[in-house]
């Protein structure tokens, strides 16, 4: 038997789901954030690559506080980041401008951060993050820039496979 040429459908479909993977968000929250996306002015898929970017898990990846952004999402859940001087737990936080996001008191004193610190003096954030190497916090200076995003998806294949 040979093998059938992948629809139309099915490649929209398969740039979705990369997008999902990529993140950690799952469906019912993926459209969501699509359905903000729409709501913005300007092109539908920047604005959703930028909701994306701008969630607290994935700040957290950015800034080089964690590896990966699963251990990011695992270290805000376990209480060991601040968002503005508050314990934040919630990966899913969309952050704004000028937010500042540090360790907490217990995050701090933590195994981990002894590493991430390490880990740390030698990256530097994107361009729309300010990183403090020495205080260990970030801070959002602009909204993320599309082409220095770098997503290994196409978001213009996902609105078209939301738009039908």
């Amino acid at each position: 038997m040979r093998r059938r040429k992948v629809s139309d459908r099915g490649l929209q479909l398969r740039e979705k789901q990369k997008a999902r993977a990529s993140y950690g968000v799952l469906e019912r929250q993926f459209r969501r954030y699509y359905e903000q996306a729409v709501r913005r002015t300007g092109i539908t898929g920047d604005n959703l690559l930028r909701i994306l970017e701008l969630r607290l898990d994935n700040v957290v990846y950015r800034l080089g506080f964690a590896e990966s952004r699963a251990q990011a999402r695992q270290l805000v859940r376990h209480g060991q980041i601040s968002l503005n001087g508050h314990k934040a737990d919630i990966p899913s936080h969309v952050v704004k401008l000028d937010d500042i996001i540090a360790w907490t008191a217990r995050g701090a004193k933590s195994e981990f951060f002894a590493v991430a610190q390490e880990q740390i003096k030698g990256r530097t954030a994107p361009s729309w993050l300010a990183l403090d190497a020495e205080q260990m916090t970030g801070r959002v200076l602009l909204a993320p820039v599309t082409e220095e995003i770098g997503a290994k998806f196409d978001p213009a294949t996902i609105v078209e496979f939301y738009s039908r």
